[in-house]
């Protein structure tokens, strides 16, 4: 799964980097303790590619109040296509989440977690596919996303059998639905020579953390 991640890229860095017009309303960056339900920066193209915030904890659009029922974070690739929550939004809201790393936990004997940053050996922006779609029972509409999941390929299974399904530059019109059909093909796990990962101090365990000071290797 993805839990957590940091995104440290200037708003007009992003803009650039997508091409996109940016929001007035995108969330403060760095934040290197990015979690569930805040704000996010999300790529869209539903009138031309756009910069925009949304909340990260997809809202299915049959719910009462953006808190009522589980928190949908991820979104399973073997799976999406079939679930009631997501399969309209797999089909035609596909969104890019622009991240510069993620965290991940591995367990000690007694129960302890142990966290570990993961990020792009070359050091470029990690771009993870997303789902999103417009909740609109509230007193205002609330734009909401899912990171889509994989299993882990060889490398990331020995800290986790699960990894966010991540694209690279020539892959993000074909997920955002500008050159045709075919996004499906995209949803499966980066080759192992991608990442690498490091443990990190257990600060980030706690969603009250922030600074740089998070993402810096335990160990040197």
């Amino acid at each position: 799964m993805c839990g957590r991640f940091a995104n440290t890229l200037p708003t007009d860095a992003m803009a650039q980097i997508f091409d996109a017009v940016p929001s007035n309303d995108l969330p403060d960056v760095p934040n290197f303790n990015v979690c569930p339900t805040t704000q996010i920066s999300a790529v869209t193209n539903a009138e031309g590619r756009r910069l925009v915030s949304m909340r990260w904890g997809f809202i299915p659009y049959w719910c009462k109040s953006p808190n009522d029922g589980p928190l949908l974070i991820n979104a399973r690739a073997e799976t999406i296509a079939e679930k009631p929550a997501f399969r309209e939004a797999c089909r035609s809201r596909r969104c890019l989440i622009p991240a510069t790393g993620f965290y991940e936990w591995t367990k000690t004997a007694d129960g302890k977690r142990l966290p570990w940053y993961i990020h792009s050996k070359d050091g470029s922006p990690v771009v993870f596919a997303g789902v999103w779609q417009t909740w609109e029972k509230g007193e205002a509409p609330v734009a909401s996303c899912a990171i889509v999941t994989t299993e882990a390929n060889e490398e990331m299974s020995k800290i986790h059998h699960r990894m966010p399904v991540t694209l690279q530059p020539s892959q993000w019109a074909l997920w955002l639905g500008e050159s045709g059909k075919g996004a499906a093909k995209l949803m499966q796990p980066a080759s192992n020579d991608v990442f690498e990962a490091y443990r990190v101090a257990t600060l980030v365990n706690s969603n009250q953390s922030s600074g740089p000071e998070l993402i810096e290797p335990l160990y040197k």
